[in-house]
């Protein structure tokens, strides 16, 4: 649809978007987006000097970070980015990238791709407006916090970012927000996906009925509580959790084990519930809590998760379906996703690229993202509509950039 934005404001440099490898399909897709809109914008004197190249083909600046067969590595920029706003857009998780290690294909770690980031604002070597990072997977956002002598991996990631001269950090669904707290006068924004998860359950299930007799959000943990209890507000149900028993004299895998997982919460039988977290890693907590709620009678069961990871591969997710465990896994776009995953029935993707082109488009013009934080207008009316018809319209209203 054309682009609805009335603008006020002037963009902060040219903009400039270094998808690195790990991300080049997303930022490709976010790209188009932006050309898209920007050659709409006729209401704009873009001959005027402070619009100069503010209309382009494509506002993505080649880069690449070659490896040597020892393992190491440097990062180069193709194009002249000397006074852009420059937004460098990564996923530490992509598995799916290999290299050559002294005569061995080897997946790239999170390290590396964290390095690939380093490598990338250093070839810039301060020639850019302003640098700002979008790295949908926060790195290291699990190591959170400090038992005993630990270290602090995430704290001491954005600090090295932010000594680099970045200027904005934008993620998603950050494991424990609070890691902010490490940088706390730059700009950290911790975009929630809840509208995009919402439309697209909506719009693959043509049969829920939005209501507390009929339906029920279930946090996996105490730790995903505040995102069930967010969308449950809007559906207008009840929420009810699990929680983890562990055992903390042993570890296994780098964590205790969870010996059993204690509900708390209203009756589900006969509810369709849905499960919402941050992330599915191995996807045993998952399916764990999917084999409790069967044995509590539950109607359907949807996953919910910003991340699909995967890591103990798709089997038994197809076993879990099978069985009857769950109906469908809905998780994004913004990481390595297994092409696999979409010959699956029980899986759904969440397309976040046009929300990351508007969050770009908005920053670039030192624009107010409150609205695009805070989505629960659109939401409402999204359930309003598939109250009424039992569907969702594609319709994508963009908000006013001011």
């Amino acid at each position: 649809m054309p682009d609805q934005s009335k603008l006020i404001t002037v963009p902060s440099g040219k903009l400039g978007i270094v998808a690195l490898k790990s991300s080049e399909k997303l930022g490709q897709t976010v790209d188009n987006y932006l050309v898209k809109w920007r050659h709409e914008r006729e209401h704009l004197n873009t001959e005027h000097l402070i619009f100069n190249g503010y209309t382009r083909d494509s506002y993505l600046i080649e880069s690449c970070c070659p490896r040597f067969a020892s393992g190491e590595a440097k990062g180069t920029l193709s194009d002249s980015i000397r006074g852009t706003d420059l937004y460098i857009l990564a996923d530490v998780t992509n598995t799916g990238i290999e290299y050559n290690l002294g005569g061995r294909m080897v997946p790239m770690t999170p390290d590396e791709h964290y390095a690939d980031i380093k490598r990338v604002i250093a070839a810039a070597s301060g020639k850019a407006h302003r640098i700002n990072v979008i790295m949908p997977f926060l790195y290291e956002s699990r190591q959170h916090k400090r038992n005993s002598r630990e270290s602090l991996d995430c704290a001491l990631a954005l600090q090295e970012l932010i000594s680099m001269g970045v200027s904005n950090i934008i993620t998603f669904d950050a494991h424990d927000p609070r890691v902010q707290n490490a940088i706390p006068t730059i700009g950290f924004e911790n975009l929630m996906p809840t509208y995009q998860f919402i439309k697209s359950l909506l719009k693959s299930t043509p049969d829920l009925t939005i209501d507390n007799e009929h339906m029920m959000i279930i946090s996996p943990d105490e730790g995903a509580m505040h995102r069930a209890i967010y969308t449950a507000n809007h559906f207008g149900v009840d929420v009810g959790m699990f929680y983890k028993r562990r055992d903390y004299s042993r570890v296994v895998n780098g964590k205790n084990p969870i010996v059993a997982h204690e509900f708390l919460g209203d009756s589900v039988e006969g509810k369709d519930v849905i499960i919402v977290d941050d992330m599915i890693a191995s996807g045993e907590s998952m399916l764990d809590v999917c084999r409790q709620l069967k044995e509590r009678k539950a109607k359907r069961i949807f996953c919910v998760a910003t991340f699909g990871l995967f890591t103990s591969g798709l089997g038994v997710f197809d076993e879990a379906y099978e069985k009857g465990l769950l109906n469908k896994v809905i998780t994004t776009n913004v990481i390595y996703q297994n092409p696999e995953l979409f010959t699956r029935e029980w899986y759904n993707s969440a397309d976040l690229s046009k929300y990351i082109a508007i969050i770009i488009d908005h920053l670039n013009h030192d624009s107010s993202i409150s609205e695009l934080l805070d989505p629960s207008i659109r939401i409402q009316s999204r359930i309003n509509e598939y109250k009424e018809k039992h569907t969702i319209s594609d319709n994508f209203d963009r908000p006013s950039i001011n």
